[in-house]
């Protein structure tokens, strides 16, 4: 990629200094090594699934395809380099076709002569829709959704179009046999839509004239028909996910309402400039890795904003992807490193722009060399020069897709209430999650008459039920307590104070 020319070089060199103080270059600063032989694998939560490092987007030339590419060669290289975890959705134009073309020329669909069936199943496929409706929602708020399919109004539409484009003949048939390793409630952004999505899911009625996107895919997850929407019982997917790139409380509230674990697998926004924005990686990363999902990384390059693209909600065209590796004011190999040293990711999903012979210059060899580090293969040291580097392209407002930064949050709906248990009197605190800033958070604590008296460590919040901290109270007197959020650079956040009357 070629360095952004609105970086001067005065800038970069101040960057790329206080960066190299504290990083470690190696011998592969700008490149990776040519041949990767055996792609590392991380194990992806409950699917029970070891996925490559490095997941083959289903976006850049895959969905806006330049003159002189072949798409349905880049997929088919990824295959050879042993990439085993693959990403499209309905609403990248072409991507699901030219998946389709690709998997009949590697016998993976089936039916077909030479049908694969065993190396179907060592590679992992997901889709997603963006339609949160299974069925009705006309007279519902007008919620943000969007297929490229004509005559997709519904998720189950949806589902049935992947199939039909990736194994059958691309017109509505499909052969038996086919399903997806997992579907995505993709890109939400807004409690209206989580709203949408779980509707009709804790009491599935087929006479209900709503049913959300849930319940729906749930019914062809599992064989059923609870929804009324899967009369033949088919059973086409094998996992379900969510995905989500502007707002933590949005993927929060999606996690927390899952008491059933229904969700399997999570993706996410992740990169060096995410501490810039209200970010995912502190605060999402950790409930859903407590609940066990498998989380994916996207936006690893800030779609594309880190090179040439400029940070904005356009749309797309070819003329926008990035086809050369890196640029030489911030390395690729570097961004790829961070996003995958990052707790919780299991792998990410990187769109390419072009593949080719000369190793230095193919984006997915160079992609997947990078992807081949530990989860704590980079120090904290390494990650804050990285940090600095991606922070000198556009002066770090690269991630346009994420919610601005915040401030780290106090406890949230904290309250007091007391009661005598065995002749004693105590003071219980509740409390919900607070919100991450820029550091992650540490630990809780528990403030009286403004003084502090005990500390709660960290926890994942999985659900709604509210953390508690008992507070046995010697005298009868009237109190005043503060709760107080700690990240790990020692920052506090108070909550107001919550006072507690006196007792006879």
């Amino acid at each position: 990629m070629t360095p952004n020319p609105n970086i001067s070089r005065r800038r970069f060199m101040q960057a790329a200094g206080a960066a190299s103080a504290g990083l470690a270059l190696g011998p592969y600063w700008g490149f990776g090594k040519a041949t990767v032989i055996k792609p590392l694998r991380r194990d992806m939560g409950r699917m029970h699934f070891e996925a490559t490092t490095l997941g083959l987007g289903g976006q850049a030339s895959l969905q806006w395809t330049p003159a002189d590419v072949d798409p349905v060669k880049i997929i088919l290289k990824a295959f050879d380099l042993g990439i085993n975890y693959f990403d499209t959705s309905n609403a990248y134009g072409p991507s699901q076709m030219n998946f389709g073309k690709a998997f009949r020329n590697l016998h993976l669909t089936p039916g077909q002569t030479g049908y694969d069936e065993r190396r179907r199943r060592e590679i992992f496929l997901t889709s997603k829709t963006m339609l949160r409706w299974g069925k009705g929602g006309y007279a519902k708020e007008n919620l943000r959704s969007f297929s490229d399919g004509e005559q997709s109004f519904h998720a189950i539409d949806d589902l049935k179009r992947t199939l039909t484009q990736v194994f059958g003949d691309g017109r509505g048939a499909y052969p038996s046999g086919a399903y997806l390793d997992m579907v995505l409630i993709h890109n939400l952004s807004s409690m209206a839509e989580v709203e949408a999505v779980w509707e009709g899911f804790d009491k599935p009625d087929p006479r209900a004239e709503n049913i959300g996107t849930l319940a729906a895919l749930l019914d062809y997850r599992d064989g059923t028909n609870r929804t009324g929407l899967n009369p033949k019982e088919e059973k086409l997917i094998r996992h379900l996910g969510f995905s989500g790139h502007h707002s933590p409380p949005v993927m929060i509230e999606m996690i927390q309402r899952d008491e059933g674990n229904v969700f399997d697998g999570m993706l996410v926004s992740i990169n060096a400039n995410d501490r810039q924005s209200f970010n995912m990686q502190y605060n999402i990363n950790p409930i859903a890795v407590a609940k066990g999902m498998g989380v994916i990384g996207m936006k690893v390059f800030a779609d594309g904003a880190m090179y040439r693209k400029e940070p904005d909600l356009e749309p797309h065209t070819a003329q926008h992807i990035v086809r050369t590796v890196g640029s030489d004011s911030l390395p690729s190999r570097r961004l790829v490193e961070y996003a995958l040293s990052t707790p919780g990711i299991g792998t990410v999903i990187i769109g390419t722009g072009q593949i080719s012979e000369d190793p230095e210059s193919c984006q997915l060899q160079q992609n997947l060399s990078a992807a081949q580090i530990a989860p704590k293969g980079l120090s904290a040291t390494d990650r804050v020069a990285i940090e600095k580097l991606a922070s000198v392209p556009k002066d770090g407002k690269t991630n346009y897709f994420q919610l601005p930064k915040q401030e780290m949050t106090p406890p949230r709906d904290a309250l007091a209430k007391q009661e005598m248990r065995a002749g004693k009197r105590v003071v219980s605190l509740n409390w919900q999650m607070a919100y991450a800033g820029d550091e992650p958070i540490s630990h809780y604590e528990i403030w009286r008459d403004h003084q502090m008296v005990d500390q709660v460590a960290y926890q994942p919040q999985t659900s709604k039920k509210p953390f508690e901290f008992a507070d046995a109270v010697s005298d009868k007197t009237a109190h005043t307590y503060q709760i107080a959020t700690v990240d790990a650079a020692g920052h506090k956040a108070l909550t107001e104070e919550i006072h507690v009357v006196s007792v006879a």
